[in-house]
């Protein structure tokens, strides 16, 4: 039996306060939710648009719910009304889509910009370079439906830590020289989401503002996802 509430204790005790928690919520039920939630815990991660639809409305209303993994654009709509943060811009196209449909909702949504840091290209994200020029373009300027507020990414999934601290460096130094040159008087670009429950001790040591642990709190999946 999995001890949610002792994991998120302990967890919590290991990392600064200046570090943010998302409790990685995805294939876990409602109870197990609840249970995190009653430590305090307010800050929870899903995957799929419709697997945190059936999840939202059964748990109280004022968690914050980040959406961190891949977003389809057809499906952006059913989330915005409510979304505290998505984490997993990974285009332009995307991007113009939050910013759409949060004007038509009346609000302004959170958003992180994902950067492809990881070996492995079945990861989603921008290039440091496509950003920058993004950036230099002026594309991110006059979004009046998103707040841009740093930067996510994923290391390569592996044990060497040595390639996994190089890849959370290169996303720490990418969101410096964004926030350097073109968000400098944006208080808001401030977040580096990086770390999960293999490599979030890194990814703190590397400059990282919030970490998404999901097993280290719920236990291994039995699903798949």
């Amino acid at each position: 039996m999995v001890d949610i509430t002792s994991n998120i204790i302990l967890l919590k005790k290991q990392i600064p306060a200046s570090v943010r928690l998302v409790a990685v919520s995805k294939t876990r039920q409602a109870g197990e939710i609840l249970e995190a939630y009653n430590t305090g815990q307010r800050l929870f991660g899903e995957n799929r648009v419709q697997e945190l639809l059936g999840k939202k409305d059964l748990l109280p209303a004022d968690i914050q719910w980040h959406l961190i993994g891949h977003l389809q654009s057809n499906k952006v709509k059913y989330i915005v009304p409510f979304i505290s943060m998505i984490e997993s811009v990974d285009s332009i196209k995307l991007l113009r889509t939050i910013n759409d449909e949060a004007v038509k909702a009346g609000r302004v949504v959170d958003c992180l910009l994902q950067v492809h840091i990881a070996i492995e290209e079945t990861k989603f994200g921008f290039s440091t370079n496509e950003i920058i020029e993004l950036a230099a373009g002026g594309e991110f300027a006059n979004l009046q439906g998103i707040s841009l507020s740093g930067v996510m990414g994923m290391a390569t999934f592996s044990d060497d830590l040595t390639q996994v601290k190089r890849e959370f460096t290169d996303l720490a130094d990418c969101f410096s020289h964004l926030k350097s040159h073109y968000f400098a008087d944006n208080i808001n670009f401030k977040e580096i989401s990086m770390g999960m429950t293999g490599d979030y001790l890194t990814a703190i040591e590397s400059g990282s503002t919030i970490i998404r642990i999901g097993s280290l709190i719920f236990g291994e999946r039995n699903i798949k996802n």
